[in-house]
């Protein structure tokens, strides 16, 4: 039984299988067979994350529409991978939309979300940033939002006929965030940053 992140090779590839298997106190997340360290967030993220949650929940209300908040397991299969165990990608967004009932397990969600959302903390910029867009962008997550603490801003990112994501403006403090993912809501920046 593996208890500590430390009998882990953090050079080897994992499963979901190996996944499952680890009974230590550290969050963790796969991304293409590989581990990473995930830090605890700051006060300001839990809030943030705490207030859009409460705005988005209250949105989808009575819908098909659920949202999950992080620790949430998130696994992303390949087109090629068959059976479950062999997903490699498996990440806690902050935030995630689901739309789609079928994509929920009692395990979390399989497949992509309709929207996931990161909080840039110090230690996870560029993850978020450079990796996570691009698995995010592969497995056909409709919008993928990224909220910058420090400029109180949400850069989206949707995505395109081809399966690519194109950035939006970025919204500020003062707008109001829309989506085509969940029509008719209007998301005011101001309560998303309110402390």
């Amino acid at each position: 039984m593996i208890t500590s992140l430390s009998q882990l090779d953090l050079n080897k590839s994992y499963t979901y299988a190996d996944y499952l298997l680890w009974q230590f106190e550290e969050r963790v997340e796969l991304i293409k067979g590989k581990i990473l360290q995930m830090a605890a967030p700051s006060r300001a993220h839990q809030q943030v994350s705490i207030n859009l949650a409460t705005i988005l929940q209250n949105a989808v209300w009575k819908s098909t529409c659920k949202v999950y908040t992080a620790p949430f397991d998130v696994r992303l299969p390949h087109f090629s991978q068959k059976k479950n165990k062999d997903v490699v990608t498996v990440v806690q967004p902050d935030i995630c939309v689901i739309c789609d009932p079928s994509k929920l397990d009692d395990k979390g969600c399989i497949g992509a979300p309709d929207i996931v959302v990161e909080i840039l903390s110090p230690g996870n910029s560029r993850r978020e940033m450079k990796d996570k867009f691009s698995i995010y962008e592969e497995s056909g997550v409709l919008e993928y939002w990224i909220i910058s603490l420090s400029q109180k801003a949400v850069q989206v990112f949707r995505l395109n006929e081809q399966g690519k994501y194109y950035g939006t403006q970025p919204f500020v403090e003062g707008d109001n965030l829309t989506t085509p993912v969940l029509p008719g809501i209007h998301i005011p920046l101001s309560d998303v940053f309110l402390d």
